[in-house]
Protein backbone atom coordinates (compact mmCIF):
# COMPACT_ATOMS: atom_id res chain seq x y z
CA UNK A 1 0.00 0.00 0.00
CA UNK A 2 1.36 3.39 -1.09
CA UNK A 3 -0.23 5.03 2.14
CA UNK A 4 1.12 4.83 5.86
CA UNK A 5 -0.95 4.64 8.56
CA UNK A 6 0.97 7.67 9.68
CA UNK A 7 0.11 9.38 6.68
CA UNK A 8 -3.54 8.33 7.42
CA UNK A 9 -3.59 10.21 10.59
CA UNK A 10 -1.95 13.19 9.10
CA UNK A 11 -4.71 13.74 6.61
CA UNK A 12 -7.51 12.91 9.01
CA UNK A 13 -6.01 15.20 11.69
CA UNK A 14 -6.10 18.02 9.05
CA UNK A 15 -8.96 17.14 7.90
CA UNK A 16 -10.39 17.33 11.35
CA UNK A 17 -11.90 13.92 12.38
CA UNK A 18 -14.52 14.63 14.94
CA UNK A 19 -16.12 11.48 16.72
CA UNK A 20 -18.80 12.97 17.95
CA UNK A 21 -20.61 16.17 19.13
CA UNK A 22 -20.77 17.73 22.61
CA UNK A 23 -23.67 18.84 24.89
CA UNK A 24 -23.70 21.90 26.79
CA UNK A 25 -22.59 20.31 29.70
CA UNK A 26 -19.87 19.07 27.66
CA UNK A 27 -20.32 15.46 27.05
CA UNK A 28 -20.07 13.39 24.16
CA UNK A 29 -22.94 12.53 22.30
CA UNK A 30 -22.79 9.14 20.48
CA UNK A 31 -22.84 10.75 16.94
CA UNK A 32 -21.67 9.36 13.17
CA UNK A 33 -17.95 11.20 13.04
CA UNK A 34 -17.18 13.79 10.72
CA UNK A 35 -14.28 15.14 8.51
CA UNK A 36 -13.97 18.30 6.52
CA UNK A 37 -14.38 17.51 2.57
CA UNK A 38 -11.19 19.14 1.65
CA UNK A 39 -10.74 22.75 0.53
CA UNK A 40 -14.82 22.84 0.40
CA UNK A 41 -14.57 23.35 4.09
CA UNK A 42 -17.39 21.42 4.40
CA UNK A 43 -17.78 19.00 7.58
CA UNK A 44 -19.89 15.91 7.00
CA UNK A 45 -20.38 12.49 8.03
CA UNK A 46 -17.76 9.46 7.65
CA UNK A 47 -20.88 7.81 6.39
CA UNK A 48 -22.76 8.81 2.97
CA UNK A 49 -25.87 7.51 1.17
CA UNK A 50 -25.93 6.78 -1.95
CA UNK A 51 -28.98 7.57 -4.50
CA UNK A 52 -27.86 4.99 -7.29
CA UNK A 53 -29.39 1.50 -8.38
CA UNK A 54 -29.44 0.24 -4.58
CA UNK A 55 -31.96 3.16 -3.82
CA UNK A 56 -33.84 2.65 -6.49
CA UNK A 57 -34.50 -0.82 -5.40
CA UNK A 58 -37.06 0.92 -3.08
CA UNK A 59 -40.13 0.74 -5.53
CA UNK A 60 -42.37 2.84 -3.30
CA UNK A 61 -42.16 6.00 -3.29
CA UNK A 62 -42.85 6.25 0.14
CA UNK A 63 -40.80 3.95 1.37
CA UNK A 64 -37.65 5.66 -0.42
CA UNK A 65 -38.48 9.06 0.90
CA UNK A 66 -38.60 7.28 4.29
CA UNK A 67 -35.56 5.77 4.05
CA UNK A 68 -33.73 8.79 3.27
CA UNK A 69 -34.93 10.68 6.20
CA UNK A 70 -34.47 7.89 8.43
CA UNK A 71 -30.84 8.21 6.71
CA UNK A 72 -31.15 11.73 7.54
CA UNK A 73 -32.32 11.14 11.60
CA UNK A 74 -29.58 8.80 12.33
CA UNK A 75 -26.69 11.51 11.55
CA UNK A 76 -25.85 11.07 7.99
CA UNK A 77 -25.12 14.19 6.12
CA UNK A 78 -23.98 13.92 2.78
CA UNK A 79 -26.32 12.13 0.12
CA UNK A 80 -25.44 11.53 -3.47
CA UNK A 81 -27.27 11.00 -6.23
CA UNK A 82 -26.86 11.55 -10.35
CA UNK A 83 -29.21 12.40 -13.23
CA UNK A 84 -29.20 8.96 -14.74
CA UNK A 85 -30.25 7.42 -11.45
CA UNK A 86 -33.48 6.38 -12.90
CA UNK A 87 -33.75 9.83 -15.03
CA UNK A 88 -34.24 11.86 -12.16
CA UNK A 89 -36.57 9.53 -10.31
CA UNK A 90 -33.38 9.79 -7.19
CA UNK A 91 -33.16 13.27 -7.31
CA UNK A 92 -36.93 13.77 -7.02
CA UNK A 93 -37.33 11.26 -4.45
CA UNK A 94 -34.28 12.88 -2.24
CA UNK A 95 -35.98 16.48 -3.19
CA UNK A 96 -39.12 14.93 -1.17
CA UNK A 97 -37.36 13.97 1.73
CA UNK A 98 -34.84 16.84 2.71
CA UNK A 99 -37.46 19.43 2.43
CA UNK A 100 -37.26 21.87 5.75
CA UNK A 101 -34.22 20.39 6.25
CA UNK A 102 -31.84 21.64 3.58
CA UNK A 103 -29.17 23.28 5.52
CA UNK A 104 -27.93 19.85 7.34
CA UNK A 105 -27.47 18.27 4.18
CA UNK A 106 -24.23 18.46 1.85
CA UNK A 107 -25.73 17.33 -1.11
CA UNK A 108 -24.13 16.07 -4.31
CA UNK A 109 -25.32 15.09 -8.00
CA UNK A 110 -23.65 13.64 -10.89
CA UNK A 111 -23.56 15.27 -14.74
CA UNK A 112 -23.72 12.15 -16.95
CA UNK A 113 -23.71 13.75 -20.36
CA UNK A 114 -20.83 14.85 -22.52
CA UNK A 115 -22.35 17.08 -24.74
CA UNK A 116 -21.43 20.53 -23.10
CA UNK A 117 -24.71 22.09 -24.79
CA UNK A 118 -26.99 20.39 -22.77
CA UNK A 119 -25.41 20.29 -19.68
CA UNK A 120 -26.98 23.53 -18.33
CA UNK A 121 -30.54 21.71 -19.42
CA UNK A 122 -29.81 18.73 -17.49
CA UNK A 123 -28.64 20.40 -14.18
CA UNK A 124 -31.56 22.65 -13.82
CA UNK A 125 -33.60 19.10 -14.30
CA UNK A 126 -31.90 18.36 -11.36
CA UNK A 127 -32.49 21.45 -9.58
CA UNK A 128 -36.04 21.17 -10.60
CA UNK A 129 -35.88 17.59 -8.69
CA UNK A 130 -34.50 18.04 -6.05
CA UNK A 131 -36.52 21.38 -5.67
CA UNK A 132 -33.90 23.77 -5.27
CA UNK A 133 -31.76 26.76 -6.56
CA UNK A 134 -28.43 25.53 -5.98
CA UNK A 135 -26.76 22.11 -4.79
CA UNK A 136 -23.23 22.03 -3.07
CA UNK A 137 -21.25 19.56 -5.63
CA UNK A 138 -21.82 18.83 -8.97
CA UNK A 139 -19.78 16.03 -10.24
CA UNK A 140 -18.55 14.87 -13.93
CA UNK A 141 -20.09 11.03 -13.90
CA UNK A 142 -17.76 8.59 -14.52
CA UNK A 143 -14.88 9.33 -16.16
CA UNK A 144 -13.69 6.79 -18.51
CA UNK A 145 -11.21 6.51 -21.24
CA UNK A 146 -8.25 9.37 -22.11
CA UNK A 147 -10.63 10.24 -25.20
CA UNK A 148 -13.63 10.36 -22.94
CA UNK A 149 -11.18 13.08 -21.12
CA UNK A 150 -10.74 14.64 -24.28
CA UNK A 151 -14.49 15.26 -24.71
CA UNK A 152 -14.84 16.65 -21.32
CA UNK A 153 -11.90 18.84 -21.28
CA UNK A 154 -12.90 20.20 -25.16
CA UNK A 155 -13.68 24.05 -25.32
CA UNK A 156 -17.61 24.44 -24.81
CA UNK A 157 -17.57 20.81 -23.08
CA UNK A 158 -19.16 19.39 -19.55
CA UNK A 159 -16.02 20.91 -17.47
CA UNK A 160 -15.98 24.52 -18.97
CA UNK A 161 -20.15 24.50 -18.07
CA UNK A 162 -19.56 23.45 -14.79
CA UNK A 163 -17.11 25.92 -14.30
CA UNK A 164 -19.95 28.70 -15.17
CA UNK A 165 -22.39 26.71 -13.19
CA UNK A 166 -20.22 26.85 -10.52
CA UNK A 167 -19.87 31.05 -11.26
CA UNK A 168 -23.21 30.91 -11.31
CA UNK A 169 -24.24 29.69 -7.93
CA UNK A 170 -26.01 26.33 -9.46
CA UNK A 171 -23.67 24.52 -7.32
CA UNK A 172 -20.84 25.50 -5.11
CA UNK A 173 -18.45 22.96 -5.93
CA UNK A 174 -17.45 20.90 -9.14
CA UNK A 175 -15.83 17.09 -8.97
CA UNK A 176 -15.68 14.33 -10.90
CA UNK A 177 -15.81 10.10 -10.10
CA UNK A 178 -14.53 7.41 -11.85
CA UNK A 179 -14.53 2.99 -11.60
CA UNK A 180 -12.95 2.56 -14.57
CA UNK A 181 -9.27 3.78 -15.20
CA UNK A 182 -6.55 5.22 -11.96
CA UNK A 183 -4.34 6.46 -14.84
CA UNK A 184 -7.01 8.61 -16.56
CA UNK A 185 -8.71 10.01 -13.21
CA UNK A 186 -4.81 10.73 -11.85
CA UNK A 187 -4.57 12.74 -15.07
CA UNK A 188 -8.01 14.28 -14.72
CA UNK A 189 -6.99 15.46 -11.01
CA UNK A 190 -3.42 16.61 -12.15
CA UNK A 191 -4.92 19.07 -14.92
CA UNK A 192 -7.60 20.13 -13.43
CA UNK A 193 -8.34 21.80 -9.78
CA UNK A 194 -11.21 19.98 -8.81
CA UNK A 195 -12.85 20.43 -5.68
CA UNK A 196 -14.29 17.43 -4.71
CA UNK A 197 -13.27 13.31 -6.56
CA UNK A 198 -15.12 10.11 -6.18
CA UNK A 199 -13.62 7.49 -6.56
CA UNK A 200 -13.68 3.35 -6.38
CA UNK A 201 -11.96 2.41 -2.77
CA UNK A 202 -11.85 -0.93 -1.62
CA UNK A 203 -9.59 -3.39 -0.54
CA UNK A 204 -10.19 -5.43 -3.09
CA UNK A 205 -9.04 -3.15 -5.87
CA UNK A 206 -5.40 -2.50 -4.87
CA UNK A 207 -3.11 -3.23 -7.50
CA UNK A 208 0.92 -2.02 -8.10
CA UNK A 209 2.09 0.82 -9.53
CA UNK A 210 1.99 1.03 -13.43
CA UNK A 211 -0.70 1.30 -16.01
CA UNK A 212 -0.10 -1.80 -17.79
CA UNK A 213 -3.25 -3.59 -19.04
CA UNK A 214 -2.58 -7.45 -18.33
CA UNK A 215 -4.37 -10.04 -20.14
CA UNK A 216 -7.27 -10.67 -18.16
CA UNK A 217 -8.45 -7.65 -18.55
CA UNK A 218 -7.63 -6.56 -14.75
CA UNK A 219 -5.55 -3.53 -14.33
CA UNK A 220 -1.79 -3.26 -12.52
CA UNK A 221 -2.84 0.11 -11.01
CA UNK A 222 -5.70 0.95 -8.45
CA UNK A 223 -7.39 4.23 -7.30
CA UNK A 224 -5.80 3.59 -4.33
CA UNK A 225 -2.56 4.13 -4.80
CA UNK A 226 -2.88 6.00 -8.20
CA UNK A 227 -5.02 8.78 -8.06
CA UNK A 228 -6.15 8.85 -4.27
CA UNK A 229 -2.56 10.30 -3.65
CA UNK A 230 -2.99 13.36 -6.48
CA UNK A 231 -6.19 14.12 -4.56
CA UNK A 232 -4.93 14.13 -0.94
CA UNK A 233 -1.82 16.96 -2.44
CA UNK A 234 -4.16 18.73 -3.89
CA UNK A 235 -6.76 18.65 -0.43
CA UNK A 236 -9.50 17.76 -2.60
CA UNK A 237 -12.58 16.13 -1.00
CA UNK A 238 -12.75 12.46 -1.65
CA UNK A 239 -15.62 10.03 -1.38
CA UNK A 240 -15.34 6.63 -1.51
CA UNK A 241 -17.44 4.49 -3.74
CA UNK A 242 -17.82 0.68 -4.25
CA UNK A 243 -17.05 -0.05 -0.86
CA UNK A 244 -18.43 -3.53 -0.78
CA UNK A 245 -18.91 -3.74 -4.88
CA UNK A 246 -22.18 -4.47 -5.19
CA UNK A 247 -22.14 -7.26 -2.39
CA UNK A 248 -19.84 -8.77 -4.70
CA UNK A 249 -17.27 -8.81 -1.55
CA UNK A 250 -19.64 -10.04 0.94
CA UNK A 251 -18.71 -13.37 0.42
CA UNK A 252 -14.85 -12.48 1.07
CA UNK A 253 -15.44 -10.10 4.16
CA UNK A 254 -17.57 -8.44 6.68
CA UNK A 255 -19.92 -5.63 6.17
CA UNK A 256 -17.82 -4.15 9.07
CA UNK A 257 -14.27 -4.44 7.80
CA UNK A 258 -15.00 -3.59 4.19
CA UNK A 259 -16.62 -0.50 5.32
CA UNK A 260 -13.60 -0.02 7.83
CA UNK A 261 -11.06 -0.32 5.23
CA UNK A 262 -12.38 2.67 3.02
CA UNK A 263 -12.92 4.76 5.79
CA UNK A 264 -9.23 3.95 7.49
CA UNK A 265 -7.99 5.72 4.26
CA UNK A 266 -7.30 9.45 4.00
CA UNK A 267 -10.89 10.15 1.92
CA UNK A 268 -13.64 12.41 3.94
CA UNK A 269 -16.64 9.97 3.45
CA UNK A 270 -17.76 6.42 1.74
CA UNK A 271 -20.66 6.67 -0.01
CA UNK A 272 -23.16 2.90 0.68
CA UNK A 273 -25.93 1.94 -0.96
CA UNK A 274 -28.73 0.84 1.20
CA UNK A 275 -31.33 -1.02 -0.11
CA UNK A 276 -33.41 -2.23 3.08
CA UNK A 277 -33.81 -0.50 6.62
CA UNK A 278 -31.97 -2.96 8.42
CA UNK A 279 -28.62 -1.80 6.04
CA UNK A 280 -29.40 1.79 7.24
CA UNK A 281 -29.54 0.74 11.26
CA UNK A 282 -26.41 -1.82 10.56
CA UNK A 283 -24.18 0.74 8.71
CA UNK A 284 -25.14 3.72 10.64
CA UNK A 285 -23.92 1.48 14.09
CA UNK A 286 -20.61 0.78 12.16
CA UNK A 287 -19.91 4.36 11.45
CA UNK A 288 -20.60 5.33 15.13
CA UNK A 289 -18.09 2.78 16.12
CA UNK A 290 -15.43 3.48 13.21
CA UNK A 291 -11.67 3.27 14.36
CA UNK A 292 -9.27 2.90 11.96
CA UNK A 293 -7.67 -0.20 10.83
CA UNK A 294 -4.22 -0.61 11.94
CA UNK A 295 -1.76 -0.76 8.37
CA UNK A 296 -1.07 -4.44 8.76
CA UNK A 297 -5.18 -5.74 9.04
CA UNK A 298 -5.79 -3.50 6.30
CA UNK A 299 -2.79 -4.75 4.27
CA UNK A 300 -3.55 -8.28 4.90
CA UNK A 301 -7.09 -7.77 4.26
CA UNK A 302 -6.24 -5.82 0.78
CA UNK A 303 -4.01 -8.57 0.30
CA UNK A 304 -6.24 -11.79 0.28
CA UNK A 305 -9.55 -9.52 -0.98
CA UNK A 306 -7.00 -8.52 -4.14
CA UNK A 307 -5.73 -11.88 -4.80
CA UNK A 308 -9.66 -13.07 -4.53
CA UNK A 309 -11.37 -10.17 -6.67
CA UNK A 310 -9.60 -7.68 -8.38
CA UNK A 311 -8.95 -9.23 -11.83
CA UNK A 312 -12.92 -9.63 -11.58
CA UNK A 313 -13.90 -6.81 -10.50
CA UNK A 314 -11.64 -4.56 -12.61
CA UNK A 315 -13.72 -6.57 -15.57
CA UNK A 316 -16.83 -5.29 -14.17
CA UNK A 317 -16.27 -1.86 -13.56
CA UNK A 318 -15.22 -1.62 -17.11
CA UNK A 319 -18.64 -1.81 -18.44
CA UNK A 320 -20.91 -0.97 -15.28
CA UNK A 321 -23.05 1.64 -15.40
CA UNK A 322 -25.14 2.68 -11.95
CA UNK A 323 -27.86 4.19 -13.42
Amino acid sequence: MSISRREFLEATAAGGVTAGVLTAAGEAVNAIPTRVLGKTGARVSILAMGGGSRFLMYKDEEQAVGAVQKVLDLGVTYIDSADDYGNHLSERRIGLAIKGRRKSIFLATKLSNRDGSESFRIVEESLKAYQLDQLDLIHIHSLQTPEDLERIEAKGGVLEQLMKMRDQKMTRFIGITSHYDPTVLKTALERHDFDCTQMALNGAMVGMEGSRMVPNGAMQTSFQTVALPVANRKKMGVIAMKVFAQEALLAGATPEKLLYYSMSLPVTTAVVGMPKLEHIDENVRLAKAFKPLPKHEMESLSGSLSRKYKASLDRFYRTHVDA
